[in-house]
């Protein structure tokens, strides 16, 4: 039950009925005023958390930004480049956030603590001020009545006269003071509905509408991400590929170091002692040593140096290179070389004689080479009966496994891959092995094609042309890439050119079923890069190109239709690249530098505008020059019978808060046709939206404030019965009708006897004093 009406009537009665109503006004204004101080004392603190919460992002946002990530190598790769980029556009998302939600609560302060505060002390402050003097006049006036009451009768007259008087001007005071009170307390009780209501209502509208700006950049991050997991997933089957074939290079290294470090090099390098004449006979000097094959150039830099001496790094060119043999000298690993810069023979001593075979060897000494004690894999040749082998467990894979998850990823037992291969490539019977019975599994199959090619003594796509190749996939110009490899292609000798072609375009047709196998292009350049192409020699720096080797054949793969359809129109060598510093041709994805959305209306209803955004069924905005980001939904049809609240004019929360910011706004007063007054904001905005249309109500809302709910429909929020029908909101809600209107006359048509009878109820019982 609520308060009983305070009468005006009864504050001249003062009865202790009216004394005890009075008392509840009394408690539910300090029950008021205690919620209000609350209010203020959590908002604060709310406010006070939000702008905690803003300084904490914008600083891990500047921690972001400050981190720059270096790279090994000379180049990056498209993949790298955007992972470079990212903690930098993460830190410009964030900061944008967090400037879009500043720019919405820089007046929550105004919007709700000063409203109540001013409620407070204004109205309340002044409901307690009219009690204290209702409390002294009643006090007064009483106390007066109460001595008047014991005067004895046989006062005189004019004594009798003045005192009446003086009760009479008491009462007089008491009964204004009583008036002034019980309007005050029931004007705060009544005003207070929308006094603290509504800088609530302000404050949740800029609170949720920086929420509802964090969602659309997070819609518009969607895409940005999705590119940007793509490109790390890349990014980690290259580290994977490229961190095996280091493993294999380490241990290698660690069972034969110079032995592998020698393998395809054009020069070798290291530590020698050279026996040199002196003053007080012969000594060995250690110097460190380089030697180019090419040029037959020895660089000899002395590593021990004597204070004050001038000993600088010498260039000889070598003539020739002999085996010292140890019974003309008393120390080992020694042999002799003769140069054009000096007279006579040097004599160099290795460290170990398996370090003295790789100078000779490379010196083309007079010493029989010895071969690595390592034993080597087998070699394969390109010949027919490997042909033959790659079209069978082409055409194996094709028939059986092409939809099988993971194909050439997964790895088959090694046993059964050795066997398949003694099976096929037997002396005695090359090429006799049905690959397409139940003896082999795909797995097998396909780590036997694989072990093939990878272990040709020239890999399909030639140790010539790998640094071109290589140098083709670091180049910055796109078109350069795919322009360079085709040309490439057709420098390769006709039988490799051919094996190429026949495995990319299997692998090609792979790809189409990535759908069923996951496995895309770049899965399979990840794959088949280090064994369709490697380095010749053997050094971390070779192994840090495989990604390079990996990206060539994702191109091949891409483009195997262009590529292989014919030598490319103009067969000289494609142009040089240009220099790195002119702008990059690829550019890295990026969500900071995108176009601005339009988000016209999206809080206050809008539907259509002039500037072609439009609101679907979810209350997003949208804009034909910009396409929404992924993963945006669609509206659903709406159907007449459809209960919907679309066609609910919207309250004018904007205008509200641009009306409480300072009172200070104006009207433009030229509206016509029923639309609202335009306001405007004197309040510094955001740029993004500086250019938002005004909104108008749209076509139809003022006739749908005229519409009534069925009699049998059941509303949505339940009211108090002696509540009339909620207009607009709620009656949006029910089956539209659609009565036609004379022009001429306003009169509406064709409208059904229940709808007029309840409108004339419904404006009968609106007009007549509302009470308990």
């Amino acid at each position: 039950m609520g308060h009983t009406p305070l009468e005006f009537s009864e504050c001249y009665l003062d009865s202790p009925v009216f004394r005890e109503s009075l008392k509840g006004y009394e408690q539910e204004l300090e029950r008021t005023n205690k919620f209000i101080k609350d209010v203020i004392k959590d908002g604060n603190a709310l406010i006070s958390a939000i702008k905690g919460y803003s300084s904490a992002i914008q600083k891990f946002s500047q921690t972001l930004q400050s981190f720059q990530f270096d790279f090994i190598g000379d180049t990056m790769t498209d993949d790298e480049i955007n992972i470079a980029e990212s903690f930098r556009e993460f830190a410009d998302l964030l900061q944008e956030v967090e400037d879009e939600k500043m720019m919405m609560l820089q007046n929550a302060d105004e919007l709700l603590i000063k409203p109540l505060e001013a409620f407070r002390k204004d109205q309340i402050g002044l409901t307690k001020e009219r009690k204290k003097k209702f409390d002294r006049d009643s006090e007064k006036f009483y106390s007066l009545l109460d001595k008047h009451l014991h005067l004895s009768s046989k006062k005189k007259e004019a004594q009798l006269q003045e005192a009446d008087l003086q009760v009479d001007k008491e009462k007089q005071n008491f009964y204004e003071s009583s008036l002034e009170y019980v309007y005050q307390i029931q004007e705060v009780q009544e005003s207070k509905k929308f006094s603290l209501v509504e800088p609530v209502l302000a404050f949740l509208h800029c609170l949720f509408t920086s929420n509802s700006l964090t969602f659309e950049l997070t819609q518009d991050f969607l895409p940005y991400k999705q590119q940007l997991q793509l490109s790390l997933q890349n990014t980690r089957n290259h580290f994977g590929s490229t961190r095996e074939e280091l493993e294999d290079l380490k241990k290698r290294m660690t069972d034969a170091p110079m032995i592998c470090k020698l393998k395809g090099q054009s020069t070798i390098e290291g530590y020698l002692y050279s026996q040199e004449k002196r003053a007080l006979g012969l000594t060995w000097v250690k110097y460190y040593c380089r030697y180019e094959k090419e040029g037959k150039i020895l660089g000899m830099t002395p590593v021990e140096q004597k204070p004050g001496s001038r000993q600088v790094s010498q260039e000889l060119t070598l003539k020739s290179c002999t085996r010292r043999k140890s019974d003309t000298i008393d120390k080992r690993f020694c042999f002799d070389v003769e140069t054009n810069e000096r007279q006579g023979t040097i004599t160099l001593q290795a460290p170990s004689e398996a370090n003295r075979r790789l100078w000779l060897e490379a010196m083309d000494g007079k010493e029989p080479i010895y071969h690595s004690p390592i034993t080597k894999r087998d070699e394969m040749e390109l010949n027919e009966i490997g042909f033959r082998f790659v079209r069978k467990c082409i055409n194996a894979v094709e028939a059986t496994g092409i939809s099988s998850e993971g194909i050439y990823r997964t790895v088959g037992s090694n046993i059964q891959v050795q066997k398949l291969l003694n099976a096929f490539f037997d002396v005695k019977c090359p090429g006799n092995v049905d690959l397409q019975t139940s003896d082999w599994d795909i797995k097998t199959i396909t780590s036997a094609l694989k072990f093939y090619l990878r272990n040709l003594s020239e890999p399909v796509m030639t140790y010539k042309l790998h640094r071109e190749l290589v140098s083709a996939a670091k180049s910055e110009n796109l078109d350069y890439r795919l322009g360079a490899i085709h040309c490439l292609v057709y420098r390769l000798p006709d039988n490799h050119r051919e094996m190429l072609e026949l495995i990319v375009r299997h692998l090609s047709r792979v790809c189409e079923h990535s759908k069923e196998n996951l496995m895309s292009p770049s899965n399979m350049g990840v794959i088949f890069g280090p064994t369709l192409m490697r380095a010749q020699e053997d050094t971390v720096a070779a192994m840090m190109n495989i990604k390079f080797q990996n990206i060539v054949v994702e191109l091949l793969i891409e483009h195997c239709n262009k590529i292989f359809s014919g030598p490319p129109e103009d067969s000289a060598a494609p142009p040089i690249p240009p220099p790195r510093i002119t702008p990059r041709t690829h550019k890295p994805i990026t969500i900071s530098k995108r176009p601005v959305r339009g988000r016209n209306a999206l809080y206050l209803g809008q539907s259509e505008e002039d500037d072609g955004s439009i609101q679907n069924g979810n209350g997003v905005i949208t804009n034909s020059d910009h396409p929404l980001p992924l993963q945006r939904k669609k509206p659903m049809p709406r159907t007449d019978t459809q209960s919907s609240t679309d066609d609910c004019p919207e309250v004018d929360v904007a205008k509200m808060v641009s009306v409480m910011q300072g009172r200070g706004v104006k009207a433009n007063t030229n509206h016509t046709n029923g639309d609202l007054p335009i306001y405007s904001v004197p309040n510094k905005v955001s740029p993004v939206y500086s250019k938002r249309p005004i909104v108008r109500p749209r076509e139809g809302d003022l006739e749908n404030i005229n519409k009534v709910r069925s009699p049998g429909e059941r509303p949505v929020i339940s009211r108090p019965p002696v509540r009339p029908p909620d207009p607009p909101c709620r009656t949006a809600l029910m089956p539209k009708i659609e009565p036609k209107t004379d022009v001429n006359s306003g009169v509406k048509e064709d409208m059904p006897a229940s709808v007029v009878a309840s409108r004339t109820k419904f404006f009968e019982k609106a007009s007549r004093p509302r009470g308990r």
